[in-house]
């Protein structure tokens, strides 16, 4: 099976609204990034409305952004939350490009 292309099939006003509810929700309950290899894990306050919400981000991002593979860490005794979002290469600066994540957001 041959990998998706790294690319988003938004058209520009749906990416930037896109763009818009994801930082929104990396400003408000993001709690720190890590690079990976091939993506990013991201971790956010752990709290149920945190994780429904990531669940329903990752439903919508799989439509779009078909290369992209979810992880969605949750730890027990309600410790830490943590989406890791990774791919092909090129999917780290593909985020960094189009999410602002990096070493110097």
């Amino acid at each position: 099976m041959s990998q998706p292309p790294i690319a988003c099939s938004l058209t520009t006003p749906e990416l930037r609204e896109r763009r818009r509810i994801v930082l929104e929700l990396l400003r408000r309950q993001g709690r720190g990034q890590r690079p990976l290899p091939n993506g990013y894990r991201l971790r956010f306050e752990p709290s149920d409305d945190v994780i429904a919400s990531l669940a329903a981000l990752i439903e919508t991002e799989r439509a779009c952004c078909p290369f992209l593979s979810f992880q969605l860490i949750v730890e027990p005794d309600h410790g830490s939350v943590s989406l890791e979002l990774t791919g092909p290469a090129g999917t780290r600066e593909f985020l960094e490009a189009e999410l602002g994540l990096g070493p110097d957001s």
